[in-house]
């Protein structure tokens, strides 16, 4: 009995000590809303003659959904008109694209807008502005708050209460010989009317006339001087309009039909699709449309040393001629001849210059703040297209100073749909979370796609791909 005593005291105490209000949970945070899309373009940067946008991805509530069906009513989300996208080049903006209308091309949709510059900030006062700017709560006494306004010059014409200048108020009591502005005196020829300004005496003050053009043949100059000769514009009477025949015939016949030109009523489309296939001179940019404002990150590494740059670039060159096949046979050793053998020793040839890659493309990234570099390089051979091999390698450097391959594509052009070649387009934050990811198309011999690599501790592992998948890496 004791014990449940005990307890029941305990329990009446932990009740009587909990809150007795109503808890109000936290609102829960909006999910991301992120769209990572290519702009594909032929021209100028910032002004293209042609130029399509391909969405990739679409970042919602954390996860990735293929850009170019998600939410497709017809067009995807991600193409919906008036959405506007961020063009980045490295991390660094560089225009602004507006989606203006969205189309299908080989079965996939696509975006059709305008680039457009970024906006540009709002130049800084400098110190001769800021010396007309003072703080002055005369004119809003209802208010405590001081407003700002902006400082009269000294020469300032002086402002009636309406705050208008009145250029036909009376002089100033102090200044009698102050020139007043008046209309023209009455007068019996003319039947003008005036309004002389009270305290202006006799009116001796100058006096503003206002020419009078419409009469300009019986002026008071011309009754003075009946001799001056006066310009006027001849009044030529113009032919009355004809009726036309085709104007007669209708008014005959009431029911004629007539044609006549006029407006579509079907929906006009704003921009119309510019930039169709693959054009060899087409380039890419990264494009990133949020919800949210957030700050540019740069991924482009800065070397220390550019001797380190040049070493692993030279490094990872060598292995792409090597997986491409370019590199020479390793000579094989000499046989060992007896002692009692003389010979000179040869001379070591002179060695052969590198087979160079054509396109090559490399690239040095900071996919995260602190990092390391991420090494991106692509090339092929030279040739017909079904002749050529083509390299993709994204590698780190080792303990050592060496080029560790995390990634190797290696295709050729009459395998392209079985194994596609890998392009980098450039490093992007889809999943924003301040981490770039490697964006690559996959492009094969009749289809392509793209795809989002994340290179972490040591390894490059597929994120994410557009329609599917294909393998390719080895």
């Amino acid at each position: 009995m004791g014990w449940v005593a005990i307890l029941a005291m305990a329990a009446s105490c932990a009740a009587s000590a909990q809150y007795v209000g109503k808890v109000t949970e936290g609102k829960k945070e909006a999910p991301e809303l992120r769209s990572v899309a290519v702009l594909e373009y032929t021209g100028d940067e910032g002004n293209p003659k042609a130029s399509r946008l391909v969405p990739v991805a679409v970042l919602d509530g954390g996860a990735l959904q293929d850009g170019s069906v998600y939410l497709a009513r017809p067009e995807p989300m991600a193409l919906i008109p008036e959405v506007e996208y961020e063009l980045e080049q490295d991390g660094k903006p560089v225009g602004l694209f507006d989606i203006k209308n969205a189309g299908q091309q080989d079965g996939g949709w696509v975006g059709f807008g305008a680039w457009k510059p970024l906006p540009s900030a709002k130049p800084k006062p400098t110190a001769k502005d800021l010396a007309y700017v003072h703080l002055d709560d005369g004119d809003d006494a209802q208010s405590d708050e001081p407003v700002l306004h902006r400082k009269h010059p000294a020469d300032a014409p002086a402002k009636n209460g309406s705050g208008s200048s009145d250029a036909g108020a009376p002089s100033e009591p102090g200044d009698p010989d102050r020139p007043v502005l008046r209309k023209k005196a009455d007068s019996p020829d003319t039947g003008s009317s005036t309004t002389t300004a009270p305290g202006s005496g006799s009116g001796n003050g100058p006096v503003l006339h206002k020419s009078d053009s419409a009469s300009s043949g019986d002026s008071t100059q011309a009754s003075s001087d009946p001799d001056r000769p006066v310009m006027k514009k001849s009044k030529k009477s113009e032919p009355a309009p004809t009726a036309s025949d085709e104007d007669t015939v209708a008014a005959s016949d009431p029911d004629r039909p007539r044609l006549m030109r006029g407006k579509s009523t079907g929906d006009a489309i704003e921009v119309a699709p510019s930039l169709k296939g693959f054009p060899p001179d087409v380039q890419q940019v990264v494009a990133v449309s949020d919800a949210r404002t957030r700050p540019p990150h740069p991924w482009l590494y800065s070397w220390s040393n550019l001797d380190d740059e040049a070493k692993m670039k030279s490094a990872m060159e060598d292995i792409a001629r090597t997986a491409l096949g370019l590199n020479p046979p390793a000579a094989k050793p000499a046989a060992k001849r007896t002692a009692t053998t003389t010979t000179r020793k040869a001379a070591k040839p002179a060695p052969t210059a590198p087979v160079p890659l054509d396109n090559e493309q490399f690239r040095v990234f900071e996919l995260a703040y602190g990092s390391g570099a991420t090494l991106v390089l692509s090339a092929h051979t030279d040739g017909p297209l079904a002749q050529q091999k083509f390299v993709t390698l994204v590698a780190q450097p080792d303990l050592y100073g060496n080029a560790l391959v995390l990634l190797k594509n290696v295709t050729d052009g009459a395998h392209l749909d079985q194994k596609p070649r890998m392009r980098l387009v450039d490093a992007v934050d889809a999943l924003a979370d301040n981490r770039g990811e490697l964006l690559f198309e996959l492009r094969g011999a009749t289809q392509r796609q793209f795809a989002l690599y994340r290179v972490l501790r040591g390894q490059a592992e597929k994120l994410f791909v557009t329609g599917g998948g294909v393998e390719s890496n080895d």
